[in-house]
This record gives C-alpha cells, structure tokens and sequence, in this order.
C-alpha cells in the first residue's frame, strides 16, 4: 500500500544481554519480519524521539510530518483484549484514504528503555 516500516531497539545490551543484536536478529528471524529491525547501540536515535517505553510507535506522513506518537492498540497483559493493531491501523487507514488522523491518541505502554548507565567523570 506503499507504507515503509522498521523498528529500532535502543536498549542497553550489556546489561540486558537478552537485548543484543545477535538476539534481535533471531526474535525477527523466528518472527519472519519483512521489515529493518535496527540496533541504536549509542541510544541517540531513542534519545532524538524522546522515546519513553516499548513498544512506542511514529507515523510520518508522505511529507515526513509526524502524524501520530503513541500505542498499538488497547491490549494490555491481563486486560483481556487481544492485540489487533486497532490504532496504528486507523492512523494507516487515514492516512491511505486522505481522511484526518483520529484522535485522541492514546500513549504507548510497555517496558521502560533500558538505558545505559552513565559513566563518572571523576
């Protein structure tokens, strides 16, 4: 339909070795991605968009306006709905048909990013 994707994980490996890039190649190899699954290793790329949790979505439109920050979907664990894509995809959908972005939009909800520690200039 002409959308591009790719996602970015911008967690410490270090620390979370569970987060490397070698990990991050099987999860999208297992997962069959059809899209960039990138590895911010100096965390500026989260940093630059002030990204707060994972998953956290951008949407840019055909002009590289920045139409939509925020959740998947409402499925949250134990919440009883199932994942669906339900708000990325209105935002699609919108922006494929020439509507308005809706609104509210909602923040996203995940895990906080594992940031690096900072290290002691003394």
């Amino acid at each position: 339909l002409g959308f591009g994707f790719v996602a970015v994980s911008s967690n410490d490996a270090t620390q979370y070795p569970e987060d490397s890039f070698y990990n991050m190649w099987q999860f999208a190899r297992k997962h069959n991605f059809t899209f960039p699954y990138l590895y911010d290793e100096t965390q500026a790329v989260a940093r630059t968009y002030q990204v707060a949790c994972t998953p956290d979505f951008y949407i840019y439109n055909a002009s590289a306006e920045l139409v939509y920050h925020g959740q998947l979907d409402d499925a949250r664990p134990q919440n009883g709905i199932a994942v669906n894509g339900r708000s990325v995809r209105e935002v699609l959908d919108a922006l494929f048909n020439s509507r308005s972005i809706p609104k509210p939009q909602k923040p996203s909800v995940g895990c906080s990013i594992k940031w690096k520690k900072e290290k002691s200039h003394s």
